[in-house]
Protein backbone atom coordinates (compact mmCIF):
# COMPACT_ATOMS: atom_id res chain seq x y z
CA UNK A 1 0.00 0.00 0.00
CA UNK A 2 1.29 3.36 -0.91
CA UNK A 3 1.45 5.62 2.55
CA UNK A 4 0.84 9.66 2.21
CA UNK A 5 4.89 9.54 3.75
CA UNK A 6 6.10 8.40 0.78
CA UNK A 7 4.37 11.45 -1.09
CA UNK A 8 6.81 13.47 0.88
CA UNK A 9 9.58 10.84 -0.58
CA UNK A 10 10.64 10.56 3.08
CA UNK A 11 10.02 6.80 3.38
CA UNK A 12 10.05 5.85 -0.48
CA UNK A 13 13.31 7.19 -1.39
CA UNK A 14 14.89 6.05 1.28
CA UNK A 15 14.41 2.18 0.75
CA UNK A 16 17.36 2.46 -1.32
CA UNK A 17 19.43 4.21 1.78
CA UNK A 18 17.89 2.63 4.83
CA UNK A 19 19.56 4.43 6.97
CA UNK A 20 17.56 8.06 5.86
CA UNK A 21 14.65 6.48 6.70
CA UNK A 22 12.49 9.04 9.57
CA UNK A 23 12.90 6.14 12.40
CA UNK A 24 16.62 6.61 12.63
CA UNK A 25 16.91 10.67 13.32
CA UNK A 26 20.40 11.19 14.90
CA UNK A 27 20.59 15.39 15.15
CA UNK A 28 17.94 17.98 15.18
CA UNK A 29 19.96 20.74 13.29
CA UNK A 30 18.55 24.06 12.94
CA UNK A 31 17.10 25.62 9.33
CA UNK A 32 20.05 27.90 8.20
CA UNK A 33 18.32 30.92 7.06
CA UNK A 34 14.89 29.97 9.13
CA UNK A 35 13.64 33.12 10.32
CA UNK A 36 13.24 33.78 14.27
CA UNK A 37 9.75 34.26 14.15
CA UNK A 38 9.31 30.67 12.70
CA UNK A 39 6.28 28.98 15.10
CA UNK A 40 4.12 26.06 14.37
CA UNK A 41 1.09 28.21 13.95
CA UNK A 42 0.23 27.66 10.30
CA UNK A 43 0.55 30.87 8.26
CA UNK A 44 -2.64 32.56 7.06
CA UNK A 45 -2.02 32.47 3.75
CA UNK A 46 -0.61 29.44 1.63
CA UNK A 47 2.79 29.66 1.40
CA UNK A 48 3.91 29.71 -2.40
CA UNK A 49 7.16 28.05 -3.28
CA UNK A 50 10.13 29.66 -4.71
CA UNK A 51 12.96 28.73 -6.24
CA UNK A 52 16.60 29.82 -7.40
CA UNK A 53 17.00 30.92 -10.70
CA UNK A 54 18.88 28.97 -13.16
CA UNK A 55 22.40 30.94 -13.75
CA UNK A 56 23.04 29.98 -17.42
CA UNK A 57 22.60 31.96 -20.23
CA UNK A 58 20.00 30.61 -21.71
CA UNK A 59 16.38 31.16 -20.78
CA UNK A 60 14.82 27.27 -20.14
CA UNK A 61 11.94 26.05 -22.08
CA UNK A 62 9.83 22.90 -21.10
CA UNK A 63 6.79 20.29 -22.33
CA UNK A 64 5.60 16.73 -21.69
CA UNK A 65 5.49 13.22 -23.79
CA UNK A 66 3.22 10.44 -23.05
CA UNK A 67 5.18 7.84 -24.37
CA UNK A 68 3.67 4.23 -24.81
CA UNK A 69 5.85 1.19 -25.82
CA UNK A 70 3.84 -1.34 -27.67
CA UNK A 71 4.56 -4.82 -27.33
CA UNK A 72 5.54 -3.91 -23.54
CA UNK A 73 3.35 -5.17 -20.42
CA UNK A 74 3.48 -2.88 -17.77
CA UNK A 75 6.03 -4.79 -15.15
CA UNK A 76 3.39 -3.76 -12.27
CA UNK A 77 0.33 -4.38 -14.31
CA UNK A 78 0.58 -6.81 -17.04
CA UNK A 79 -2.63 -6.68 -18.17
CA UNK A 80 -1.58 -3.22 -19.54
CA UNK A 81 0.72 -2.10 -22.23
CA UNK A 82 3.46 0.30 -20.54
CA UNK A 83 3.80 4.12 -20.35
CA UNK A 84 5.43 6.79 -19.53
CA UNK A 85 4.94 10.53 -18.82
CA UNK A 86 8.53 12.84 -19.19
CA UNK A 87 9.57 16.14 -19.45
CA UNK A 88 11.97 17.72 -21.75
CA UNK A 89 14.27 20.44 -20.50
CA UNK A 90 15.89 22.70 -23.34
CA UNK A 91 17.56 26.04 -23.57
CA UNK A 92 15.31 28.44 -25.42
CA UNK A 93 15.61 31.54 -27.23
CA UNK A 94 12.78 33.79 -25.40
CA UNK A 95 10.93 33.25 -22.14
CA UNK A 96 7.57 32.25 -22.04
CA UNK A 97 4.85 31.84 -19.51
CA UNK A 98 6.09 29.36 -17.18
CA UNK A 99 4.78 25.97 -16.37
CA UNK A 100 3.83 24.56 -13.46
CA UNK A 101 6.29 23.02 -10.57
CA UNK A 102 4.32 19.77 -10.85
CA UNK A 103 0.90 18.73 -12.56
CA UNK A 104 -1.91 19.87 -11.17
CA UNK A 105 -3.59 16.27 -10.06
CA UNK A 106 0.02 15.13 -8.69
CA UNK A 107 0.42 18.43 -7.21
CA UNK A 108 -2.78 17.95 -5.04
CA UNK A 109 -1.93 13.72 -4.35
CA UNK A 110 1.46 14.76 -3.08
CA UNK A 111 0.25 17.70 -0.96
CA UNK A 112 -1.69 15.33 1.10
CA UNK A 113 1.59 13.06 2.31
CA UNK A 114 3.64 16.84 2.72
CA UNK A 115 1.09 17.74 5.24
CA UNK A 116 1.43 15.32 7.14
CA UNK A 117 5.89 14.82 6.92
CA UNK A 118 5.39 18.27 7.14
CA UNK A 119 2.79 18.49 10.43
CA UNK A 120 0.83 21.37 9.03
CA UNK A 121 -2.99 21.29 7.70
CA UNK A 122 -3.29 20.12 3.69
CA UNK A 123 -3.12 23.95 1.96
CA UNK A 124 -0.44 24.95 3.79
CA UNK A 125 2.07 24.96 0.91
CA UNK A 126 0.45 25.99 -2.46
CA UNK A 127 1.96 23.02 -4.33
CA UNK A 128 -0.59 22.80 -6.94
CA UNK A 129 -0.13 27.14 -7.76
CA UNK A 130 3.75 26.32 -7.92
CA UNK A 131 5.67 27.32 -11.15
CA UNK A 132 8.98 26.97 -11.76
CA UNK A 133 12.04 29.08 -13.86
CA UNK A 134 11.11 27.30 -17.34
CA UNK A 135 8.77 28.23 -20.07
CA UNK A 136 6.21 25.84 -21.27
CA UNK A 137 6.97 25.06 -25.09
CA UNK A 138 9.09 28.20 -25.19
CA UNK A 139 10.48 28.57 -28.58
CA UNK A 140 13.87 26.38 -29.07
CA UNK A 141 17.23 27.87 -29.19
CA UNK A 142 19.47 27.11 -31.82
CA UNK A 143 22.08 29.33 -31.84
CA UNK A 144 24.71 27.10 -30.68
CA UNK A 145 23.46 24.35 -32.92
CA UNK A 146 23.18 20.51 -31.22
CA UNK A 147 23.07 20.10 -27.60
CA UNK A 148 24.21 17.18 -25.45
CA UNK A 149 21.34 15.07 -23.97
CA UNK A 150 20.80 14.49 -19.82
CA UNK A 151 18.45 11.77 -18.63
CA UNK A 152 17.16 12.06 -15.08
CA UNK A 153 15.44 9.16 -13.31
CA UNK A 154 13.97 10.11 -9.95
CA UNK A 155 14.42 8.58 -6.40
CA UNK A 156 11.89 5.71 -5.80
CA UNK A 157 8.38 6.82 -5.32
CA UNK A 158 9.32 10.53 -6.04
CA UNK A 159 8.00 12.70 -9.35
CA UNK A 160 10.27 13.88 -11.88
CA UNK A 161 9.35 17.18 -10.84
CA UNK A 162 10.97 17.25 -7.89
CA UNK A 163 14.28 17.80 -9.27
CA UNK A 164 13.41 20.63 -11.08
CA UNK A 165 16.13 23.29 -9.68
CA UNK A 166 19.08 21.02 -11.46
CA UNK A 167 17.01 20.22 -14.30
CA UNK A 168 16.59 24.12 -15.13
CA UNK A 169 20.53 25.10 -14.30
CA UNK A 170 21.39 22.20 -16.65
CA UNK A 171 19.25 23.36 -19.74
CA UNK A 172 20.12 26.95 -18.72
CA UNK A 173 23.38 26.06 -19.53
CA UNK A 174 22.78 24.51 -22.91
CA UNK A 175 22.04 20.84 -22.33
CA UNK A 176 18.82 18.94 -23.20
CA UNK A 177 17.50 16.66 -20.17
CA UNK A 178 14.74 14.61 -19.89
CA UNK A 179 13.07 13.90 -16.55
CA UNK A 180 10.98 10.32 -16.39
CA UNK A 181 7.95 9.19 -14.21
CA UNK A 182 8.73 5.31 -13.35
CA UNK A 183 4.61 4.60 -13.67
CA UNK A 184 3.04 2.92 -10.77
CA UNK A 185 6.44 3.33 -8.70
CA UNK A 186 6.14 6.99 -8.57
CA UNK A 187 3.74 8.07 -6.35
CA UNK A 188 1.46 9.16 -8.83
CA UNK A 189 1.49 10.15 -12.46
CA UNK A 190 -0.46 12.15 -14.07
CA UNK A 191 -1.51 11.56 -17.99
CA UNK A 192 -3.30 13.91 -20.57
CA UNK A 193 -7.16 13.56 -19.81
CA UNK A 194 -7.32 13.88 -16.11
CA UNK A 195 -6.50 10.46 -15.64
CA UNK A 196 -3.56 9.87 -12.27
CA UNK A 197 -2.14 6.23 -11.68
CA UNK A 198 -1.09 6.06 -8.02
CA UNK A 199 1.74 3.97 -6.72
CA UNK A 200 1.10 -0.23 -7.48
CA UNK A 201 2.93 -2.31 -5.89
CA UNK A 202 3.49 -6.15 -6.35
CA UNK A 203 3.91 -8.05 -2.88
CA UNK A 204 7.01 -9.07 -1.49
CA UNK A 205 10.90 -8.42 -3.00
CA UNK A 206 10.07 -5.92 -5.73
CA UNK A 207 13.79 -4.60 -5.90
CA UNK A 208 15.35 -6.01 -8.78
CA UNK A 209 12.10 -5.80 -10.73
CA UNK A 210 12.06 -1.79 -9.76
CA UNK A 211 15.27 -1.85 -11.26
CA UNK A 212 14.85 -4.09 -14.48
CA UNK A 213 11.71 -1.72 -14.89
CA UNK A 214 13.94 1.33 -14.32
CA UNK A 215 16.51 0.51 -17.21
CA UNK A 216 14.24 -1.01 -19.69
CA UNK A 217 12.29 2.83 -19.05
CA UNK A 218 15.42 4.98 -19.70
CA UNK A 219 16.23 2.78 -22.71
CA UNK A 220 12.64 3.40 -24.01
CA UNK A 221 12.85 6.97 -23.52
CA UNK A 222 16.69 7.08 -25.50
CA UNK A 223 14.78 5.11 -28.36
CA UNK A 224 12.20 7.54 -28.30
CA UNK A 225 14.47 10.79 -28.34
CA UNK A 226 16.16 9.08 -31.60
CA UNK A 227 12.67 8.87 -32.94
CA UNK A 228 12.49 12.64 -32.44
CA UNK A 229 15.74 13.64 -33.79
CA UNK A 230 14.85 11.66 -36.95
CA UNK A 231 11.69 14.19 -37.30
CA UNK A 232 8.96 11.53 -35.72
CA UNK A 233 6.98 12.79 -32.84
CA UNK A 234 6.99 10.08 -30.17
CA UNK A 235 3.85 11.11 -28.38
CA UNK A 236 1.05 8.70 -28.13
CA UNK A 237 -1.39 12.02 -28.91
CA UNK A 238 0.79 13.45 -31.46
CA UNK A 239 0.28 16.64 -29.71
CA UNK A 240 2.47 19.56 -31.03
CA UNK A 241 6.08 19.85 -30.31
CA UNK A 242 8.37 23.04 -29.66
CA UNK A 243 9.54 23.59 -33.21
CA UNK A 244 13.04 22.46 -33.89
CA UNK A 245 12.95 20.41 -30.44
CA UNK A 246 14.40 17.19 -31.88
CA UNK A 247 17.03 19.07 -34.33
CA UNK A 248 19.21 20.31 -31.66
CA UNK A 249 19.08 16.75 -30.47
CA UNK A 250 23.01 15.41 -29.94
CA UNK A 251 22.40 11.46 -29.05
CA UNK A 252 26.01 11.08 -29.58
CA UNK A 253 26.15 12.87 -26.28
CA UNK A 254 24.12 11.31 -23.85
CA UNK A 255 24.31 11.21 -20.40
CA UNK A 256 22.71 10.21 -17.48
CA UNK A 257 22.04 10.99 -14.17
CA UNK A 258 19.75 10.53 -10.63
CA UNK A 259 19.15 10.22 -7.52
CA UNK A 260 18.69 7.60 -4.51
CA UNK A 261 16.95 5.01 -6.62
CA UNK A 262 17.55 7.02 -10.18
CA UNK A 263 21.34 6.86 -9.33
CA UNK A 264 21.59 3.28 -9.34
CA UNK A 265 19.58 3.48 -12.81
CA UNK A 266 22.22 5.49 -14.08
CA UNK A 267 24.60 3.26 -13.41
CA UNK A 268 22.30 0.02 -14.60
CA UNK A 269 21.72 1.65 -17.67
CA UNK A 270 25.01 2.44 -18.41
CA UNK A 271 26.14 -1.17 -18.15
CA UNK A 272 23.72 -2.41 -20.75
CA UNK A 273 23.85 0.74 -23.31
CA UNK A 274 27.06 2.38 -24.56
CA UNK A 275 24.70 5.53 -25.82
CA UNK A 276 25.02 6.30 -22.30
CA UNK A 277 28.50 8.10 -22.52
CA UNK A 278 28.74 9.24 -18.59
CA UNK A 279 26.43 8.75 -15.71
CA UNK A 280 26.20 10.63 -11.99
CA UNK A 281 24.66 8.45 -8.88
CA UNK A 282 23.30 10.76 -6.24
CA UNK A 283 23.43 9.18 -3.14
CA UNK A 284 22.11 5.56 -4.71
CA UNK A 285 23.12 2.51 -2.94
CA UNK A 286 24.09 0.26 -5.78
CA UNK A 287 23.65 -3.25 -4.02
CA UNK A 288 19.87 -2.42 -3.52
CA UNK A 289 18.05 -6.07 -4.19
CA UNK A 290 21.07 -7.98 -4.38
CA UNK A 291 23.50 -9.50 -1.86
CA UNK A 292 26.95 -9.82 -0.68
CA UNK A 293 27.59 -13.40 -2.84
CA UNK A 294 25.32 -12.25 -5.40
CA UNK A 295 25.74 -8.72 -6.56
CA UNK A 296 24.17 -6.40 -8.99
CA UNK A 297 26.07 -6.70 -12.69
CA UNK A 298 26.95 -3.03 -12.56
CA UNK A 299 28.89 -3.61 -9.28
CA UNK A 300 30.58 -7.16 -10.47
CA UNK A 301 31.23 -5.33 -13.96
CA UNK A 302 32.09 -1.99 -13.28
CA UNK A 303 32.13 1.06 -15.85
CA UNK A 304 34.62 1.92 -18.22
CA UNK A 305 33.32 5.49 -19.04
CA UNK A 306 33.06 8.61 -16.73
CA UNK A 307 30.96 7.86 -13.47
CA UNK A 308 30.73 10.30 -10.53
CA UNK A 309 29.88 9.24 -7.17
CA UNK A 310 28.45 11.76 -5.12
CA UNK A 311 27.14 10.35 -1.17
CA UNK A 312 25.25 12.21 2.11
CA UNK A 313 26.91 12.17 5.39
CA UNK A 314 24.60 9.37 6.84
CA UNK A 315 23.26 7.34 4.69
CA UNK A 316 26.05 4.78 4.44
CA UNK A 317 25.69 0.94 5.82
CA UNK A 318 27.18 1.98 9.26
CA UNK A 319 25.52 4.65 9.41
CA UNK A 320 28.05 7.22 8.36
CA UNK A 321 28.70 8.87 5.18
CA UNK A 322 28.47 6.74 2.13
CA UNK A 323 31.60 6.66 0.11
CA UNK A 324 33.15 3.60 -2.02
CA UNK A 325 35.34 3.31 1.36
CA UNK A 326 32.34 2.83 3.51
CA UNK A 327 29.81 1.39 1.45
CA UNK A 328 30.43 -2.47 0.15
CA UNK A 329 28.57 -1.79 -3.11
CA UNK A 330 30.09 1.39 -3.88
CA UNK A 331 33.34 -0.07 -3.19
CA UNK A 332 32.98 -3.15 -4.93
CA UNK A 333 31.82 -0.85 -8.24
CA UNK A 334 34.94 1.24 -7.57
CA UNK A 335 37.41 -1.57 -7.61
CA UNK A 336 35.62 -2.60 -11.23
CA UNK A 337 35.44 0.42 -12.76
CA UNK A 338 38.34 1.21 -15.30
CA UNK A 339 37.00 4.44 -16.49
CA UNK A 340 37.54 8.19 -15.31
CA UNK A 341 35.36 8.63 -11.80
CA UNK A 342 35.00 10.24 -8.45
CA UNK A 343 33.78 10.39 -5.03
CA UNK A 344 32.28 13.43 -3.50
CA UNK A 345 30.47 13.33 0.12
CA UNK A 346 28.88 15.90 1.66
CA UNK A 347 29.25 15.33 5.25
CA UNK A 348 26.65 17.72 7.03
CA UNK A 349 24.43 17.23 4.29
CA UNK A 350 20.98 14.31 3.78
CA UNK A 351 19.46 12.10 1.37
CA UNK A 352 17.56 15.09 -0.09
CA UNK A 353 20.44 17.36 -0.38
CA UNK A 354 20.57 16.29 -4.25
CA UNK A 355 16.96 17.19 -4.90
CA UNK A 356 14.70 20.08 -4.37
CA UNK A 357 13.93 19.44 -0.83
CA UNK A 358 17.17 21.13 -0.52
CA UNK A 359 15.99 24.36 -1.34
CA UNK A 360 12.42 23.68 -0.31
CA UNK A 361 12.75 22.84 3.56
CA UNK A 362 14.93 25.85 4.61
CA UNK A 363 12.07 27.87 2.66
CA UNK A 364 9.21 26.62 4.24
CA UNK A 365 11.36 27.60 7.90
CA UNK A 366 11.06 30.90 7.07
CA UNK A 367 6.86 30.75 7.72
CA UNK A 368 6.58 27.37 10.00
CA UNK A 369 8.49 25.44 12.05
CA UNK A 370 9.16 21.98 10.05
CA UNK A 371 9.89 18.96 12.30
CA UNK A 372 13.09 18.58 13.59
CA UNK A 373 13.27 14.70 12.57
CA UNK A 374 12.45 15.71 9.05
CA UNK A 375 14.74 18.14 8.86
CA UNK A 376 17.51 15.68 10.01
CA UNK A 377 16.38 12.92 7.59
CA UNK A 378 16.03 14.99 4.52
CA UNK A 379 18.76 17.82 4.20
CA UNK A 380 21.00 17.32 7.52
CA UNK A 381 22.52 20.67 8.28
CA UNK A 382 24.50 22.40 5.68
CA UNK A 383 24.11 25.47 4.45
CA UNK A 384 21.26 25.34 1.79
CA UNK A 385 22.74 28.01 0.04
CA UNK A 386 26.21 27.17 -0.56
CA UNK A 387 25.81 23.88 -0.93
CA UNK A 388 23.34 24.27 -3.94
CA UNK A 389 26.39 26.65 -5.45
CA UNK A 390 28.35 23.36 -5.07
CA UNK A 391 26.03 21.24 -6.63
CA UNK A 392 26.02 23.95 -9.42
CA UNK A 393 29.78 23.57 -10.16
CA UNK A 394 30.02 19.85 -9.71
CA UNK A 395 26.71 18.43 -11.81
CA UNK A 396 26.73 20.52 -14.43
CA UNK A 397 30.79 20.96 -14.53
CA UNK A 398 30.98 16.58 -14.70
CA UNK A 399 28.82 16.38 -18.07
CA UNK A 400 30.50 19.69 -19.26
CA UNK A 401 33.78 17.97 -19.39
CA UNK A 402 32.37 14.24 -20.59
CA UNK A 403 30.00 15.59 -23.12
CA UNK A 404 31.44 18.74 -24.12
CA UNK A 405 35.09 18.34 -23.52
CA UNK A 406 35.16 21.74 -21.89
CA UNK A 407 38.05 22.76 -19.62
CA UNK A 408 36.74 23.18 -15.99
CA UNK A 409 38.64 24.99 -13.26
CA UNK A 410 41.30 21.88 -12.20
CA UNK A 411 41.14 22.35 -8.72
CA UNK A 412 37.24 21.11 -8.99
CA UNK A 413 38.52 17.30 -9.51
CA UNK A 414 41.83 17.17 -8.32
CA UNK A 415 40.96 18.12 -4.49
CA UNK A 416 38.44 19.46 -1.81
CA UNK A 417 38.54 23.66 -2.54
CA UNK A 418 37.87 26.38 -0.58
CA UNK A 419 35.21 27.53 -2.94
CA UNK A 420 33.17 24.60 -1.80
CA UNK A 421 33.85 23.55 1.65
CA UNK A 422 30.96 21.06 2.38
CA UNK A 423 31.75 18.63 -0.51
CA UNK A 424 34.39 15.98 1.17
CA UNK A 425 36.83 14.74 -1.83
CA UNK A 426 37.10 11.16 -1.30
CA UNK A 427 39.06 10.12 -4.03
Amino acid sequence: MLTRRVLFGITGAALLAPSATLTAARATPTIAGASAASSTRTPRRPVPLRFPRPSGPFPVGTTELHLVQTGRPDPYRPERTRELMISLWYPASRPALAAPYLPPLTAAFYAEGAAIALQQPVGTVDWVGARNHAGLSAPVSRSWGKRPVVVFSPGFGVPRGLASVMVAELASRGYVVATVDHTYEAAGVEFPGGRLEVQTLPTGNYAKLARDSRVADVRFVLDSLEKLAKGNNPDAAKRRLPDGLGEILDLTRIGAYGHSAGGITAADVMDVDRRVKAGIDLDGTLGYGYTVDDPAPVVRNGLDRPFLLVGAGNTGSTGGPQTHLTEQSWGRFWQHSTGWKRDLNVGLGGHYTFIDHQVLIPWFGRFFTVPPELVANTVGSVDPDRIQRSLNAYLPGFFDLHLRGREVPRRLWQGESPRHPDVRFIA
